[in-house]
């Protein structure tokens, strides 16, 4: 008799196992799945007894373990190791990311991620997520059914056509998938079998990847027929009819003009953001509202210059907007509030214009030809970069920010490293310490010449797509509406002490990410609830304990079969 389990590649045992039992026995086990850590009767009732070394470590030993063999490694060979890691051992990865989360995040996403997914053709190993190409049109219901796992409730999907600020990789763009869900359930709890990467294959424009023989997608042009529609359209029905109308659908680095107009196609039909879009604007939103409490004015009292005007320019304005109005400012009056540069210079009265631009041009101030000439015009109390397109707040524009503001905020958040509009050791000295400064990428403290210590804030959206995730799966919500965003910001804020803020944090430190997310998670719960959003009934009358118990941990499961006796019972007949 022959007795087979195929278990998923997410499930807590990640492998196949063959069991043959009765005449012979042969197990066959992925032993790294637990690696040493399996004990001596799980050893035996496996029939892997004497296949392994006779210790038995523990998990904490293994983390300790896999923590130091890392540690020796650079950057991009780390990031090979610890994903082959996740493939062989889910749960002792999980184990070492958080604990470790603000050294090893830089190395699982942003920036190391993006050097990842250029280089994706030359270090694949094993598949972790769907390929669906624009060929499988007709299709992709066939192809959702192949995954193993029948339960998923969060889905992130890329077409790879804006990668980070690195631009169309194509099907590369699956490391951005793999990367958010990763941080999914490091930084929120949630299950990784529940979790579905997808990349849409309709070609790439990058001349680069198709002359490269390594290229492992479509080797033809990007298609920007009604047949990409027709197949982001065929996706999103069959995500829902397998997996149900509230399957989180999370849409990462597709190009501006996508990016937008699948947003206003979908939010009222399907449970769906845009991070590049909504995520932005929540954690760039919350360093605002953070630094409003160390300048000492209202958010109402700023003036905004963003460099830059694409997706998440335009999503953090809005934001702001919504935020404005919220404290008694009507919409003109905040949008007045906002300006935006970008490679064709300030966004003034001109013919052509992108629509979604459109609520963010004003009439021209003066005779603005650079940047700099925008600061020192405008005087604004904030600029955010979010361009793409590296050292472009130079020395004087920063010197101009300081000249012009007590306390001036400095966001530069593009990513990855190379591509942030300043560094943190520049925007700290060149305004003598005065700025308050978050990024997209990380950077170190920075000593000033004077002894001052000042840790600069990461802009990273792993501080809100995480929490609003796990507050939508597990409420049920169908809808997404930008107020869970802006509650989200506010949800952040609140949880930097006054002491972070001397520091020089706009943000909480990343080691407490988890926390912060589950806490995010329980406001945002709470919120849907109140505001009939949730549709998940009956409704937790305890919600913080509710958002906890759901909470994924690391520790292994075990592999003994339930045993028990019956109590009173005589396995032979009476006797007369």
């Amino acid at each position: 008799m022959c007795y087979i389990s195929k278990l998923a590649p997410h499930s807590t045992h990640s492998h196949i196992l063959f069991v043959f039992l009765h005449s012979q026995t042969f197990v066959c086990v992925c032993f790294s799945s637990q690696g040493m850590a399996f004990s001596l009767q799980e050893r035996q009732i496996l029939g892997i007894h004497g296949l392994l070394p006779p210790k038995v470590e523990t998990q904490d030993l293994q983390a300790i373990l896999l923590y130091m063999a890392s540690k020796f490694l650079h950057f991009h060979c780390r990031y090979i190791y610890l994903m082959g890691i996740q493939e062989r051992n889910e749960r002792l990865f999980y184990r070492v990311l958080m604990e470790d989360i603000e050294e090893l995040m830089p190395i699982v996403y942003t920036p190391t991620v993006g050097l990842a997914c250029t280089q994706y053709g030359h270090i694949f190993r094993r598949p972790k997520g769907l390929f669906i190409s624009i060929l499988d049109k007709g299709h992709i219901r066939s192809i959702l059914d192949n995954w193993p796992e029948t339960n998923v409730s969060a889905v992130v999907v890329t077409d790879g056509e804006r990668i980070l600020g690195l631009g169309d990789l194509g099907v590369y763009g699956m490391g951005i998938p793999v990367g958010k869900l990763c941080l999914y359930t490091a930084c929120a709890g949630i299950r990784p079998e529940k979790c579905l990467p997808v990349v849409i294959d309709v070609g790439t424009d990058n001349e680069t990847l198709l002359k490269d023989p390594l290229y492992m997608g479509l080797y033809q042009k990007r298609d920007r027929s009604q047949a990409y529609d027709d197949l982001i359209d065929e996706f999103m029905e069959a995500v829902v009819e397998k997996y149900g109308q509230d399957t989180l659908i999370q849409f990462e680095d597709f190009g501006n003009h996508n990016a937008f107009r699948f947003l206003r196609k979908y939010r009222e039909k399907y449970c769906t953001f845009n991070d590049d879009i909504q995520g932005t604007a929540s954690v760039a939103l919350a360093g605002l509202l953070a630094a409003q409490r160390a300048v000492g004015k209202p958010i109402t009292e700023h003036r905004v210059l963003f460099l830059g005007a694409g997706e998440a320019a335009l999503g953090i304005a809005n934001l702001i907007v919504m935020a404005m109005m919220e404290k008694g400012m009507t919409q003109a009056e905040a949008r007045k509030k906002i300006w935006m540069f970008d490679k064709y210079g300030l966004l003034v009265n001109v013919k052509e214009m992108d629509s979604n631009q459109e609520a963010f041009v004003h009439d021209s101030p003066g005779n603005v030809q650079s940047f700099l000439d925008a600061v020192n015009i405008i005087k604004p109390t904030a600029i955010i970069g979010v361009s793409g397109a590296g050292r472009l707040f130079t020395h004087d524009v920063l010197k101009a920010m300081g000249t012009l503001n007590e306390r001036p905020i400095i966001f530069a958040l593009s990513n990855p490293t190379n591509k942030a509009e300043c560094t943190a050791e520049e925007a700290y000295t060149l305004t003598n310490g005065k700025c308050l400064f978050a990024s997209g990428s990380p950077f170190g403290p920075v000593t000033m010449g004077d002894g001052r210590v000042f840790t600069p804030g990461q802009g990273n959206n792993a501080y809100i797509f995480p929490g609003v995730a796990l507050a939508v799966i597990l409420s049920g919500v169908r809808h997404i509406s930008d107020t869970v965003f802006l509650e989200a910001a506010k949800a952040l804020a609140e949880q930097l002490t006054d002491k972070e803020l001397e520091e020089g944090r706009l943000y909480p430190p990343l080691s407490n990410i988890r926390e912060v997310s589950v806490q995010m998670a329980v406001k945002l719960v709470e919120y849907v609830y109140a505001k009939g959003m949730a549709f998940r009934y009956p409704e937790p009358m305890d919600k913080k304990g509710f958002v906890r118990a759901t909470v994924w941990n690391t520790n292994y499961d075990s592999f003994l079969p339930d045993t028990y006796d019956w109590p009173g019972v005589s396995y032979s007949p009476k006797s007369n």
